[in-house]
């Protein structure tokens, strides 16, 4: 045999191999299907649908449940007598066909009996929830119907033990309890005919009106005792206050008391008209709003009852506080008064006193006011109340700014001798510096200096004549004599500058003989003699002399500054 026959037998053996082992695999496949399918079967007869079927003739079923059995037995006995014996045959054969290895045809059976089968079982289970809800029904009904009934009796003992306690609702609580009674004779009959279905739905309702009554019964109780008793006695205590309040000269203004009494009790009696219908949700809202109105006349009331001691109490107190503010305020205006006939007032302090001398009459007018409405029985408590403590307050800042100018204005008679006798100080300081100048002998003063003095000097006489005016300016005259004091220390600075620039000129002159036989020394020296005798300009001419003999011997000029400043500091 060639090797090209011999793979030609390999493939060939290969082939069949494959084949053989597909349909095995096939085989095995098809035949889990069948079992699956029998299984279906089997699992139909133990839902034992037919022994449910029994059992609900017995209960003898009306109306929508007859209906509902009648429906889903049609399908139960549609599956026993045809679909689950053809899918029976099918399977034998298709189990025949499997097992000889015609698997096509094994196949198309099996897909035979699952379009039938799959469906089949669908509805048998189904049907098995129907039957098991429908026994269910009647025992869960009946067990239901003896709650909902004791609950009901229990419910319908408490009105009637309480009935005065629901008052304007009894009628429309006795109505509802009587429809529920009708509604029991309802689900009783349906129970009794065997229609179970609608028998739930009508205990169902039960139930929920039993809820719904249950729900309500305390509100109600609740609602009748505000309306009935809280409510009324607490509208009869304030007609009784507000009078008593009235007879003892209390003012309200704020509310009309009596009208909003007499308007709540309207809100009350339609509050009743909600109550006797059981319209709870409104009524809620409305008996909301009655205690809020009824608790906004206890605070009006309780307002001006605490107002009155505060009053009655103050009132010597706010007359002696308000008396007091006047002499004070009458005294501060006549003092500014005074005082802005010597010194301008640059604040407007004056203005300011006699605004606040008003402000003091006009809170006085007020109190008088104030006290004879109480006098008259017009005068609204708390509203005073409110006013006079504002009054107190008000009276204390006004008091802290009177000090606080009296204090300033005080102070004026003090700067005018300070400034007095800052002038006649810089007067003798500004002779000092002059003197000191004349007694050095220099061939003159330089013109920045000249300038200075002069300057000071005139200040000074402005601000000593501003002095001696009737009417002075201490603010300004305080701003002057900084400038004046400034200027004066700078005009000390520049007289010692001069001096001590002479000085050293003279000084470093004399050392630099030692080199007069320089030219440049020379020429230093006859310019800055120039510059010291004719232009008394002393640091150009201290400069030009340092400079030269720098020159010729370094630091010569730093030694004799230090040795004049060490005898100028230790003399």
């Amino acid at each position: 045999m060639t090797s090209t026959q011999s793979i030609i037998v390999i493939i060939a053996i290969l082939i069949i191999i494959l084949i053989v082992a597909f349909m095995l695999i096939i085989n095995r496949r098809q035949l889990r299907e069948i079992i699956e399918l029998d299984d279906m079967i089997t699992k139909i007869d133990k839902m034992d649908l037919g022994n449910d079927i029994a059992k609900l003739d017995k209960i003898d079923l009306a109306g929508e449940s007859l209906t509902t059995l009648t429906t889903w037995r049609k399908n139960y006995e549609q599956a026993t007598s045809k679909k689950i014996p053809e899918v029976q045959e099918l399977l034998e054969q298709a189990a025949e066909q499997n097992a000889h290895y015609q698997l096509f045809k094994a196949n198309k059976n099996i897909k035979q009996a699952q379009e039938i089968m799959k469906p089949t079982y669908d509805d048998a289970k189904n049907t098995k929830d129907v039957f098991t809800e429908l026994l269910e029904s009647n025992r869960e009904n009946q067990m239901e119907y003896d709650d909902l009934n004791k609950s009901y009796q229990e419910m319908r003992k408490e009105v009637l033990a309480d009935s005065f306690k629901y008052g304007v609702a009894l009628d429309q609580i006795e109505t509802e309890l009587g429809a529920i009674e009708t509604d029991f004779t309802e689900a009783k009959s349906l129970t009794a005919q065997g229609d179970q279905v609608e028998a739930k739905r009508v205990l169902s309702k039960i139930k929920a009106a039993i809820n719904s009554i249950g729900t309500k019964l305390p509100e109600v109780r609740e609602a009748q005792h505000e309306l009935d008793t809280v409510f009324r006695e607490q509208l009869s205590e304030l007609t009784d206050t507000y009078k008593k309040m009235a007879s003892s000269k209390y003012c309200i203004t704020k509310v009309n008391v009596l009208e909003e009494i007499k308007q709540i009790r309207v809100q009350v009696d339609d509050a009743e008209k909600l109550l006797a219908e059981l319209t709870m949700a409104d009524l809620k809202k409305e008996l909301k709003q009655i205690k809020s109105e009824i608790d906004g006349l206890y605070d009006v009331l309780t307002l001006e009852y605490k107002a009155r001691p505060f009053v009655e109490k103050n009132q010597d107190k706010i007359q002696r506080l308000l008396a007091h503010a006047q002499v004070e305020s009458k005294k501060l205006v006549e003092k500014l008064r005074h005082i802005d006939e010597s010194y301008e007032l640059t604040h407007g302090e004056l203005a300011e006193s006699r605004k606040l001398e008003q402000e003091v009459n006009d809170m006085n007018r007020q109190y008088t006011v104030d006290t004879q409405n109480i006098a008259d029985g017009k005068g609204v408590y708390s509203e005073v109340k409110t006013s006079w403590l504002s009054m107190i307050e008000r009276l204390r800042e006004i008091s802290d700014e009177q000090k606080r100018m009296s204090q300033d204005v005080d102070g004026l008679y003090d700067a005018e001798n300070v400034a007095n006798d800052s002038i006649n100080r810089f007067k003798q300081e500004v002779s000092l510096v002059y003197r000191r100048l004349e007694r050095k002998k220099l061939p003159g003063n330089p013109d920045t200096f000249i300038q200075m003095y002069t300057l000071v000097v005139n200040e000074i006489g402005h601000v000593a004549k501003e002095l001696s005016e009737v009417r002075i300016n201490m603010e300004k005259i305080s701003n002057e004599l900084i400038q004046i004091s400034d200027d004066v220390e700078r005009l000390k600075r520049e007289a010692d500058e001069i001096i001590n620039c002479a000085d050293l000129v003279e000084l470093t002159l004399q050392y630099s003989n030692k080199y007069s036989n320089h030219d440049s020394i020379k020429q230093a020296q006859k310019k800055t003699m120039q510059l010291y005798s004719m232009d008394y300009n002393y640091k150009d001419a201290l400069d030009t002399i340092a400079t030269a003999i720098e020159k010729v011997e370094p630091g010569s000029y730093q030694r004799l500054e230090n040795l004049y400043y060490s005898d100028k500091k230790n003399n």
